[in-house]
């Protein structure tokens, strides 16, 4: 397997500092993007804390016998804890957070893990699909059939998270094996991106442009041109023939 892989974030055209962060594993193991929260320096601290702490549990563990699935597991506990620690030691920063999305390549398997509503998309021909599944109270009151997908779109709670790193509830760690194939796309991003630009624009954008380094640039202009209220940050992967042990 050979991979491709970009990274870009951007604080956008509103917000004075940018609260995201992202994780590019050299070796092309692992991807994080994260999306902290709760002010300026909390969201800051939150989101580098996630991306550092998981990263490098990820690299301490990484030959270990443990499944895919409990080491991803385990990454977001580790980051949990750190966040909560750092919380007990600087109260100014006690409400902060951070959503967590992490593709990892390990075993000759795709896993993915997610808490908040940073997404995972997955474009296989002319098809994306969505497939991390947002812990927000418009999600939620999307499944139960309170809301309609478009109403959601302008619902004053839509940025409200059920779940996020930097909490003692921390109830739900998102978890799952993705199916991978040679040409697939693989998109991850903050809800800087998604707020803009529709799934239809996103695709487009994946389909016509073939360097990961070009798309996620062309992705984040695309979103401040429609007017870039909030950090951005992008991930773009490109698989190159089929997974091996390699990975």
């Amino acid at each position: 397997m050979k991979l491709f892989f970009a990274g870009l974030t951007d604080p956008g055209l509103l917000r004075a500092n940018n609260q995201d962060a992202y994780y590019l594993d050299p070796e092309g193991r692992f991807f994080i993007v994260a999306d902290g929260m709760g002010g300026h320096a909390g969201g800051q601290e939150a989101s580098r804390l996630a991306t550092d702490v998981m990263s490098a549990y990820l690299n301490q563990h990484w030959c270990l016998a443990q499944s895919s699935k409990e080491l991803l597991h385990s990454a977001f506990l580790s980051a949990n804890e750190a966040i909560l620690k750092d919380q007990n030691h600087h109260p100014e920063r006690s409400d902060m957070g951070t959503t967590a999305v992490v593709l990892m390549f390990r075993d000759e398997e795709v896993w993915s893990a997610h808490v908040g509503d940073s997404r995972l998309y997955r474009l296989r021909g002319a098809k994306l699909e969505q497939l991390t599944e947002d812990h927000t109270w418009v999600a939620r009151a999307i499944r139960e059939g309170e809301l309609t997908p478009e109403q959601s779109k302008s619902h004053p709670w839509r940025h409200v998270l059920s779940q996020c790193l930097g909490r003692e509830d921390l109830l739900q760690i998102s978890l799952q094996m993705v199916t991978a194939q040679a040409g697939d796309r693989f998109l991850l991003c903050s809800d800087g991106l998604t707020e803009e630009l529709s799934d239809q624009v996103i695709a487009g954008q994946l389909k016509s442009i073939r360097a990961c380094e070009a798309a996620v640039s062309t992705l984040v202009e695309a979103a401040k041109e429609r007017g870039g209220r909030d950090n951005i940050t992008v991930v773009v992967l490109y698989l190159q023939g089929e997974l091996s042990s390699a990975s």
